[in-house]
């Protein structure tokens, strides 16, 4: 880690959690954070669902949640980025404190509740994106909603036309009852509604799915049965945990959705079943616990075609990307890879 990174996350962690997120937003907006610009290699470079990326390291929605930062988050090194989650009405969320450090776990208990601008604020920064950034979206749903469904579907319509994908979220744990829309026959009609707005788009983008890492086997397979009849182009396995098992931090029980360190395993382990039921037919999106290049490789092994992180960068800074970046090409030469997608499912069965 450089010493200016461990300067800075040292000040911050001496503040509120979401203050010291918003200054960070703000300090990579100013230009006051050193980027590395675009990281590649032709191991590095890869195709997911039809987008073709630089590297398979992507930021996990919620760092961005208005679209502030594209610019220069295009410059940090990742592969693709994803923003949101943006609601058709722009929302408060949770009260605060709603955002928590577990320091002792390399964890973060998070419950906005989709605070948000609404996309009518969103979509006139998306307007003026990067251009060579691989942009999305995450989707999500008003609290106060009648017709939750049709709130992604809202955004779809709105924002697509700026976006590179779309991911439909009905895993975060913070909106009451939007985890219900998992359930087979509600996620059916959700991605029903999805796909026709998707369609109606002058260039209809791949649309992808979050799932929550809480689901019974049962439960998982009637999703990647549905995902794959639906049309979605790619699913991303997990959002956070409800579990707190093994926690040592003294927030341990805050209420919330647990993102971090402690999360790899469980994520990983549903995203090894996710790629057996679908048998490598679908690309899987690994996310949850990745701070390491070896851990970013071991999702892929698992089944991913390409990871997102978050959490970690809370501990490690913004210069993790590059690092993680470089450290995988570095062990997938090591391992005799000639590009990332050699090493997809390759490790699965461990992780069964």
């Amino acid at each position: 880690m450089r010493l200016a990174d461990r300067i800075g996350l040292g000040l911050m962690h001496r503040m509120d959690p979401e203050r010291a997120h918003g200054l960070a937003l703000q300090a990579l907006r100013a230009g006051l954070v050193p980027l590395p610009g675009l990281v590649t290699s032709a191991r590095l470079r890869c195709e997911v669902a039809g987008l073709r990326l630089a590297n398979p390291i992507g930021l996990a929605a919620g760092f961005d949640k208005n679209a502030v930062a594209l610019s220069p988050l295009s410059r940090a090194g990742f592969g693709f980025i994803e923003a949101g989650a943006v609601t058709p009405k722009p929302q408060a969320g949770n009260p605060k404190p709603r955002l928590f450090r577990l320091t002792d776990d390399r964890a973060v208990i998070n419950r906005f509740g989709f605070n948000n601008k609404g996309m009518e604020d969103v979509v006139a920064r998306l307007t003026a994106r990067p251009r060579d950034a691989v942009l999305g979206l995450n989707l999500g749903a008003n609290k106060d909603s009648d017709d939750r469904a049709e709130d992604f579907a809202r955004v779809l319509s709105r924002c697509g036309p700026h976006l590179d994908f779309a991911t439909v979220n009905v895993s975060s744990p913070n909106t009451e009852k939007l985890r219900d829309l998992q359930g087979a026959e509600a996620l059916s009609a959700l991605l029903k509604g999805v796909m026709e707005a998707r369609d109606w788009l002058e260039r209809p983008i791949p649309v992808f799915l979050k799932i929550a890492p809480d689901l019974s086997d049962l439960e998982l397979s009637e999703v990647a049965e549905v995902a794959q009849a639906g049309g979605v182009a790619a699913i991303i396995a997990t959002n956070t945990t409800l579990d707190r098992s093994g926690l040592q931090s003294p927030m341990r029980d805050e209420a919330g959705g647990l993102s971090g360190a402690p999360l790899f395993e469980r994520s990983t382990r549903v995203l090894a079943r996710l790629s057996e039921l679908t048998d490598g037919r679908m690309p899987l999106i690994g996310v949850g616990g990745i701070g390491s290049a070896g851990q970013a490789l071991e999702k892929i092994r698992a089944g991913a075609s390409a990871v997102q992180l978050y959490s970690a960068l809370v501990y490690e800074g913004i210069g993790l990307v590059e690092r993680i970046a470089l450290g995988l090409d570095k062990l997938l030469e090591e391992n005799g890879y000639s590009n990332i997608s050699d090493a997809v499912g390759t490790g699965r069965d461990a992780w069964l």
